[in-house]
């Protein structure tokens, strides 16, 4: 696979982001960043690299990786798999998983707030 072949394949399934191929010291190894902007704001970040023959299986191998709000945020998560479609779900499963977690401490919260002192108390 070339670079343009990869920009196509990024574009295809991620249409949203904004996407520049690096260059490569190595054939084997290619890397693009997406990023998807509002203005002037950069709202997430998008970090692809695709690997050619990864371990000797044949087969190439994807890791994505993203970042949240602006140009210097960290990357917040990565995952990786043999076709990019498969390394951007794991990701989004990763976000979603965390998320639900994150949803469950907050309501336990929440609900903690709003109950009677008497009612949780057991003597």
């Amino acid at each position: 696979m070339n670079a343009n072949e990869f920009r196509q394949e990024l574009v295809l399934f991620m249409p949203g982001y904004r996407w520049t191929v690096h260059r490569s010291t190595s054939p084997r190894v290619m890397r693009a960043t997406g990023v998807k902007v509002s203005g002037f704001n950069r709202l997430s970040t998008l970090e692809v690299e695709r690997r050619e023959n990864y371990a000797g299986s044949g087969f190439p191998c994807y890791t994505v990786r993203s970042a949240g709000f602006g140009r210097k945020a960290p990357f917040l998560g990565e995952n990786g798999d043999i076709t990019l479609l498969r390394a951007l779900r794991g990701l989004q499963e990763h976000y979603q998983k965390t998320a639900a977690t994150y949803r469950a401490h907050a309501h336990a919260l929440e609900t903690g707030r709003s109950s009677s002192p008497e009612a949780s108390s057991n003597g």
